[in-house]
């Protein structure tokens, strides 16, 4: 079997996508999607990923039936349903379902109010896009915050990272991206919980490796 993850080191759903390939050990091509040059776009990629966005993973089998999957929890839940171990969803199903909340607070919530298609509309219309999106950002991480003091153990879910860690921390990467200082903003006092669940994660190898400047397309300032 052949595993290719069509993806771009800044994107914060490759990002979640990698985490869940690391935690479940699972090894990958590695194809950059060449989003800031727009290779997005090319008529060959959109036929499989018809948004035109990453990640797509792309799955070979041993006796050569392809598959291409999309949306980065589309793709989380299938690596969890294939590969239950070690598992990035919880047993039982009520913490199962607020998992998936937590996620989709990141993955419909926020990312697309700060997504790259997003953003250049509003610079199209005038309006600074990074002051645009900041408030929307930090709201979405507070609500996300108030979820997890109900959840959380050493994680966001219990004491395993699950697929709600595999987007938290992509999301904070997004938020200092905007310039959301998320430690001294005494709005945003409520986050130093996700803060302390960041650490927790990035300590582990599967989130290390899969971090944005480690990726061989990064672009390094």
């Amino acid at each position: 079997m052949k595993i290719v993850l069509h993806n771009f080191w800044r994107s914060s759903a490759s990002y979640r996508v990698r985490i869940g390939l690391a935690l479940k050990q699972l090894p990958y091509e590695y194809v950059s999607g060449n989003i800031g040059a727009g290779g997005q776009f090319a008529d060959a990629y959109r036929a499989v990923n018809p948004m035109a966005q990453v990640p797509t993973l792309a799955i070979t089998e041993d006796d050569g039936t392809a598959t291409a999957l999309t949306q980065s929890l589309a793709i989380l839940e299938y690596l969890e349903e294939r590969w239950p171990e070690p598992a990035i969803l919880p047993r039982d199903p009520v913490l199962r379902a607020r998992t998936r909340a937590l996620a989709e607070i990141a993955n419909a919530g926020i990312q697309p109010l700060h997504n790259t298609a997003t953003l250049r509309r509003i610079k199209e219309l005038g309006a600074d896009e990074a002051a645009w999106a900041r408030p929307f950002v930090a709201d979405g991480l507070a609500a996300f915050a108030r979820v997890v003091a109900g959840t959380a153990g050493a994680f966001c879910v219990g004491d395993s990272p699950t697929i709600a860690d595999c987007c938290l921390v992509p999301q904070l990467m997004a938020a200092r991206r905007f310039k959301i200082d998320l430690a001294g903003d005494p709005q945003l006092g409520q986050l130093a919980q996700l803060l302390e669940i960041e650490a927790r994660c990035l300590a582990l190898p599967a989130f290390a490796s899969a971090a944005p400047d480690q990726q061989p397309d990064a672009v390094r300032s």
